[in-house]
């Protein structure tokens, strides 16, 4: 039997080339080898951004077809929708009583990122716990391995604290801990070269820009700022033309050859960044092509049946929850149709 993995996005935006590199290329292999769940977790993604619950939902439907367009395929990973899986939010709520205020304050992730947003004390207390309500979307599905990147590993040891203090409590071992996968790609840089690519800051090429959108977004990256002349040698550290060409050209050679030429002069920005968008071009041109297959029809049928196989599997876990708990007083709370 094939382990299953547990994987997805927050819906606060189109995806970008950052995604691909970070995971999105990694779940086209694991749907080869694993029993793959994709979840568009729109309920975490609300728990910063309730006050614009638009923003959220409007992007759900294009994270899918983000996912269609790079090749996850509905027939060999299960893409699901968060918030139309009810029992997530009952196995948190069991789980919430498991987690001390002292033992989420401490996690490394929820601390640094509350100091990034700067909540202070008005920090909404769903925000503080979704690492509680992570540990739930792993668990009910009883994900064996979850894909993270170094940041999130904190979650991932959460999240099987959580599940053996569940088993040592109630006298039961059928919750399953869950193990990190990181991923092997460094993180890809924004076009302005000041940090990763970014939905947020603006800094990104998403999947869906068009092939002048794109252009004109290599025409921006950061390179070299004293290379002032073709003749000029240049600096490859930090030169995002160069960090993308690493990231997507499919000749390492020929980049070793062009990092070199550009090192020792004779070649200029304006090449480099000709040639980016050849690569690009020709990486992006099947995953627009794919991406004009599905109508919204489409999309909502794949995300329809592939959230009612997931609840399936939600069904059976929160069932023996309650079961161990002892709160399943009739022979099943909610009808399997």
């Amino acid at each position: 039997m094939k382990k299953r993995v547990l994987t997805g996005d927050r819906p606060t935006g189109k995806l970008h080339l950052g995604h691909y590199v970070g995971s999105l290329q990694n779940r086209v292999k694991f749907q080869e080898i694993f029993d793959q769940y994709v979840m568009i977790a729109d309920v975490q993604a609300l728990t910063d951004n309730f006050e614009d619950p638009f923003k959220i939902t409007e992007h759900v439907f294009e994270v899918a077809k983000d996912y269609l367009s790079v090749g996850i395929d509905p027939d060999d990973s299960t893409i699901f929708i968060q918030s139309q899986i009810p029992e997530i939010s009952e196995l948190t709520m069991y789980y919430l009583n498991l987690v001390t205020l002292g033992r989420l304050e401490r996690n490394p992730t929820v601390k640094a990122e509350l100091q990034q947003k700067g909540y202070g004390d008005s920090v909404p207390v769903g925000f503080f716990c979704y690492p509680v309500n992570q540990a739930a979307d792993i668990s009910i599905f009883q994900a064996e391995i979850v894909p993270v990147g170094e940041d999130q590993v904190p979650m991932i040891e959460q999240t099987n604290e959580i599940v053996r203090r569940f088993n040592r409590i109630y006298c039961s071992s059928f919750l399953k801990e869950c193990h990190a996968v990181l991923s092997k790609s460094p993180r890809l840089v924004g076009i302005d070269g000041k940090g990763k690519a970014s939905k947020s800051l603006g800094n990104a090429i998403f999947l869906s820009d068009d092939a002048q959108e794109v252009k004109r977004k290599i025409f921006q990256m950061y390179t070299d700022p004293n290379h002032l002349k073709i003749s000029d040698p240049g600096k490859i550290e930090g030169n995002v033309v160069f960090s993308y060409l690493d990231a997507f050209h499919p000749d390492a050679q020929e980049v070793s050859e062009l990092k070199s030429h550009y090192q020792r002069g004779g070649l200029g920005d304006t090449t480099i960044k000709n040639i980016l968008n050849d690569v690009l071009h020709k990486f992006l041109l099947p995953i627009r092509s794919r991406r004009l297959e599905y109508s919204k029809d489409d999309v909502i049928s794949i995300l329809e049946y592939g959230t009612k196989k997931a609840r399936t599997i939600a069904l059976e876990t929160i069932e023996r929850v309650r079961e161990v708990i002892g709160v399943q007083y009739f022979k099943s709370n909610v009808s399997k149709e």
